[in-house]
Parts: C-alpha cells; structure tokens; sequence
C-alpha cells in the first residue's frame, strides 16, 4: 500500500487535484486541527469555526482546477481568513436585518398607528371647520391655511380689526368644545 505521510504537502495537494481521495484525507489529517484552531481565534462561535474550515475542504476537494502559487498550508490559511471575512459579513447584515427588523416591531406599527389618528384627526378638524358659518369658516381659514394676520384679512375682506379677531375667538371656541372630546382622548391614545 501506498504512505502518503512522507509526501509533501503540495505532492498531497497536486494528487488531491488528480482525484485521488486518500491524498486528499492526509490533507484533512494535516490540517484540519490547526485550521480549526486559526478558525476559532477569529471567530468567537466553535460551531462557526468547524463549518467555516469544511466548507474549506469540501471546496478543496470539488474543486480539481484549483491553482495555488505558494504553499498549500499559506493557501488554506489565507483561505479560511477569506471564509471568515465572508461570515463575518453575513452574520453583520442578518445581525442588522434582524435589529431593523426589532426596532420596526418596536416603532413601526405606533409609527403608522399614530400617521392613521393624526389624519382621522385632520379629517376631523376640516370637517368641523366646514360647518363653521361662511363668513367665521373664511376668516378663520385664511389666518390658519394661508398664514395671514389679523390686520391682513380686515384689510382683504374689508372688516374692522375687531370683527376679524372676534370671528377667530368665536370660531376658536366653537371648534375648542367641538373638538374637546376627540382631543382627549387621541391624546390619551398618542401618548400610548
């Protein structure tokens, strides 16, 4: 029977290219212990470290065209290294997904909860705005819609100072007791 332990790791790697299964097990034997222990500095999970390394051999071995330059222990290093960089990424991207994925369970239905009520609210308000009197509804409507003040809408609607601010502070208060209940408890609800 054919020794493969005197052979050299390259003569092992180049038979291991030519599909021979008992080279490529003297590899495994060679190495698999010291890549399992470079696997298990870098990443802190043992069961990582184990896959990261087979899935180092099972490429070695499905793979005949593999063409190394240096030494195949140099390659089988930088090799893992690589596998490492690779999970490391992977497990980065899930370990963010899942935090978004937390912080979206967290905040995203209050979120959208609360985007809901503040336009049943809007809906609200514009709707008790609209049963205002015609005269109380445009005055009001132009110092809340358009910005205006008070001086600005008398001057445009050709009304005293004090009939302006006396439609605002009417308005205001018939929208205030309309709205006092809904207030409360939307309130209530967005501080949940």
């Amino acid at each position: 029977m054919f020794h493969y332990k005197p052979l050299t790791d390259n003569e092992l790697f180049e038979l291991t290219q030519a599909g021979d299964k008992f080279a490529f097990e003297e590899i495994y034997e060679r190495f698999n212990g010291l890549l399992y222990i470079y696997a298990c500095k870098l990443v802190t999970d043992k069961e990582d470290a184990r896959d990261i390394v087979q899935e180092i051999f099972v490429y070695l071995w499905s793979n005949p065209g593999i063409k190394i330059k240096a030494q195949l222990s140099a390659y089988l290093y930088t090799a893992v290294r690589y596998k490492v960089f690779d999970w490391l990424d992977k497990n980065k991207s899930k370990s963010n997904y899942l935090r978004s994925l937390e912080n979206f369970a967290e905040r995203g239905y209050c979120i959208t909860d609360h985007y809901i009520r503040e336009k049943e609210f809007a809906s609200i308000i514009e709707k008790e705005v609209s049963l205002l009197p015609p005269k109380m509804r445009q005055i009001f409507e132009m110092s809340r819609q358009q910005h205006l003040s008070q001086k600005q809408i008398a001057e445009i609607l050709h009304l005293s100072d004090k009939t302006v601010k006396k439609q605002m502070s009417n308005a205001l208060k018939v929208l205030r007791l309309k709205l006092t209940s809904f207030i409360s408890i939307a309130f209530i609800l967005f501080i949940r």
